[in-house]
């Protein structure tokens, strides 16, 4: 099977100071990937990387097998701080209009099939019925469903978010990943994310990024060997291994 995303020994400084060291991945469409890792370790880098706002120092990154800048139009990016400016009269339909500019063939206004891609992407993301509202007048996790739908609507095949649920409180980030794992279907999904809890709970593969990067698939805890005897001192150990370790036998509510 080809991979969707080939990232191999690529490295990134900034400044002369190493970002990013010797990381490599593969993804398909098919997966839901998740990067986590601590402040400062290089995930929004990465993610910056992939779809070709910032350029390698040394290794190489393919999207579909050419150079993110060559593809733009088939990868869409959901910035994690969307700037709103509140002054500013602008309606949800028209924001999601946004993500058909590249698509449209008309030199002044939507068509006919513009317009009904967009309220079939609001209603994805069931914010149809906000779709003559100001956008300054939603909350931030509708605004992030709002500018998701503006994604989707640019018929992108991979959707890369840069921590959607930054500003969003705990029930939101919930709704947040179901949204996004129900759109996993037909879209692939690359999320950095700072909730390890939930993120483990919708991901299919979690990229673990410190500089480097550790590649795992969504954890089954019975399977996990944080404390194997026979793991050393210089082997990787990370949260994903020590929650799904020290997860405990209570009944809780589910999230899925």
């Amino acid at each position: 099977m080809k991979n969707d995303i080939i990232i191999e020994n690529l490295n990134f400084n900034y400044d002369g100071t190493p970002v990013l060291k010797d990381v490599n991945l593969t993804y398909d469409v098919g997966d839901f990937l998740s990067i986590i890792g601590p402040n400062g370790g290089g995930k929004s880098t990465l993610l910056k990387l992939m779809i070709g706002l910032l350029s390698p120092s040394s290794g190489s990154i393919l999207v579909f097998g050419k150079k993110p800048q060559e593809i733009s139009q088939r990868i869409s990016y959901v910035p994690q701080d969307t700037h709103v400016n509140k002054n500013f009269p602008i309606s949800v339909r028209d924001v999601v209009l946004m993500g058909r500019l590249s698509k449209s063939k008309k030199l002044f206004g939507h068509s006919a099939k513009d317009q009904k891609i967009v309220e079939q992407m609001l209603e994805k993301v069931d914010m149809l019925p906000f779709a003559n509202n100001s956008i300054s007048a939603l909350s931030g996790g509708q605004r992030q469903r709002v500018f998701i739908a503006r994604a989707l609507a640019s018929e992108a095949e991979i959707l890369f978010l840069d921590e959607p649920t930054a500003s969003i409180d705990t029930s939101g980030q919930i709704a947040m990943f179901k949204l996004l794992k129900s759109l996993n279907k037909t879209v692939g999904i690359v999320i950095v994310s700072h909730d390890i809890n939930v993120a483990l709970n919708y991901a299919t593969k979690i990229a673990h990024v410190d500089k480097t990067l550790y590649m795992h698939d969504a954890p089954i805890p019975q399977n996990t060997t944080l404390f194997d005897a026979q793991r050393t001192s210089k082997q990787h150990v990370c949260p994903v291994e020590i929650i799904c370790a020290t997860r405990c036998n209570h009944i809780h509510k589910e999230l899925s």
